[in-house]
């Protein structure tokens, strides 16, 4: 066997640049050109819109810079999941990559899929939300299945992309590399505009004279807890303010997420103990400088008024609409058509390692342990796009003033565990000190950045965002916590099949 593959077969077939461009192409989507509707409205001013996604960027380079050690000591596809399994057990390890197949992954497949549709039908208006195949069929008060043109749609690319995948790893690194780059240079493209031409407009001159004077804020009540805890807005004194920036984080936070999906692939990287650490600043850098310097061009064009109240959150279109008029509906949609159609090509590669991982651990369906010919985990590829489009199909009902309309089941799962990403980032990164304890001999090529310092304020701060969100947030973080602990039972299970045929690794 060649010195370019590993022991299972995969081929390291992934160099830096590659490696830049799967960190860069799975952590920009559609959420760039929308969130900051929402953000704007949390925080209420210019400043604050700008500020936290400078705080979200610093988050974010801080994650990577702690990973890249994790990422050198051990560079073996599963990436997260092994991280968990080494610093505390098998168990740890299996709930992240229950919660990832579950949701994580393939629910934000099916989100960018369906994203992908929706603005596919600015230019095809049949590709509709309302145009169904199968009209809703209700299956109890809160939920229905269905199926229109714009999941046909959705469905139909997740196919394509896994088949795509299945045919090895560089059919699937040439579509990477062409559609991150297509659509770094559409954002460059967006923030161009929106400085020098949307700049004239003379809003930004408006907005600067506002800077942090909060417009309108939102308020924000605590769930469950109002007795013990009032409700704030960005004006209510450093609580109110540390609870808006807290919870505005989590829009840029998962719009900036998916950067440590090259760790999956780690079994595939040449030199991967200099090239993952060094693509995970790289590539997290160059995003975060991208969506904040986007963020600029949107103050430089519209009024923070006009980015709380866009239509639909769309502000990336509603930015180019002041620029191109009627077109600029059209120009978003192409550029979000090419941003969504590389995320998802990310999203699909990576996230099929992870169950390879696991089934080689035992922990998973043994076909997904397996390559096929061309050296890709085929089995984990269909089983993830499997039941990636499943997750389309499911419809959330919601009923205003007798009107009934239908959401995604994937978005409210996104919702619920959002929080449990944070958990696993805040234990994943605090398995550094775990392990610099338990293996202090163990080779590290690569050591964190600024350790203890850089992890210890990402520990600090992801934590006071986490127990934010718990008190204000708890609809949605409680139930993500559920989803994660059903992988317990399911570990128990697997663990006792798997130990009767032989596995010794399966003792904790």
């Amino acid at each position: 066997m060649s010195n370019d593959r590993k022991d299972e077969g995969f081929v390291r077939g992934l160099g830096l640049f590659d490696s830049t461009m799967v960190v860069a192409g799975s952590m920009i989507g559609s959420g760039i050109f929308i969130v900051s509707a929402d953000i704007a409205r949390q925080t209420g001013s210019p400043g604050g819109l700008l500020l936290t996604w400078i705080i979200t960027g610093l988050l974010t380079i801080f994650a990577a810079l702690s990973y890249g050690e994790l990422a050198a000591m051990m560079p073996k596809a599963g990436g997260q999941y092994v991280y968990l399994r080494e610093s505390y057990s098998p168990l740890w390890g299996f709930l992240y990559g229950w919660t990832l197949f579950l949701v994580i992954q393939t629910g934000t497949i099916a989100a960018v899929a369906v994203a992908f549709a929706r603005f596919l039908g600015v230019l095809i208006p049949d590709i509709s939300a309302e145009n169904y195949i199968v009209s809703p069929i209700h299956l109890s008060a809160n939920y229905a299945v269905s199926l229109s043109m714009q999941q046909v749609v959705a469905i139909l690319l997740i196919i394509f992309l896994t088949l795509i995948n299945t045919q090895g790893l560089a059919l699937g690194k040439w579509i990477q590399n062409i559609f991150t780059s297509a659509k770094t240079l559409s954002l460059i493209a967006l923030i161009l505009l929106g400085i020098f031409i949307g700049g004239q407009m003379g809003t930004f001159s408006e907005n600067w004279a506002n800077f942090f004077t909060p417009h309108n804020p939102a308020t924000i009540t605590p769930e469950y807890f109002e007795q013990a805890f009032p409700k704030v807005t960005v004006e209510s004194g450093l609580w109110g303010l540390i609870v808006a920036f807290c919870v505005a984080q989590v829009g840029s936070l998962f719009s900036a997420d998916a950067w440590n999906n090259i760790t999956f692939t780690a079994g595939e990287v040449k030199e991967p103990q200099r090239n993952i650490p060094l693509s995970l600043v790289l590539g997290t850098s160059l995003v975060i400088g991208l969506y904040v310097l986007a963020n600029v061009a949107y103050l430089c064009t519209l009024s923070i008024h006009q980015i709380q109240t866009a239509p639909d959150d769309r502000v990336g279109t509603a930015a180019l609409q002041v620029i191109f008029g009627d077109w600029g509906a059209t120009v978003m949609a192409i550029a979000i058509l090419i941003s969504t159609f590389g995320c998802n090509n990310g999203l699909v590669l990576a996230g099929a390692r992870v169950y390879y991982a696991m089934a080689k651990d035992g922990l998973f369906f043994r076909a997904t342990g397996k390559l096929n010919e061309k050296h890709v985990p085929a089995v984990a590829l269909i089983l993830q796009g499997i039941w990636t489009c499943l997750l389309v199909l499911p419809r959330t009902i919601q009923e205003h003033g007798g009107k009934i309309s239908y959401g995604n089941l994937y978005s409210t799962l996104l919702d619920y565990v959002v929080f449990a990403i944070l958990i696993f980032y805040i234990l994943t990164i605090a398995g550094l000190f775990v392990l610099r304890k338990k293996r202090p001999d163990a080779e590290r090529p690569y050591k964190a950045f600024g350790y203890p310092l850089v992890p210890i304020v990402y520990i600090i701060a992801a934590s006071l965002i986490s127990l934010v969100l718990l008190i204000y947030k708890p609809k949605t973080s409680l139930p993500g916590l559920l989803i994660v602990l059903t992988g317990v039972p399911v570990y128990l299970i697997w663990k006792r099949i798997r130990q009767r045929e032989g596995y010794s690794n399966l003792q904790s």
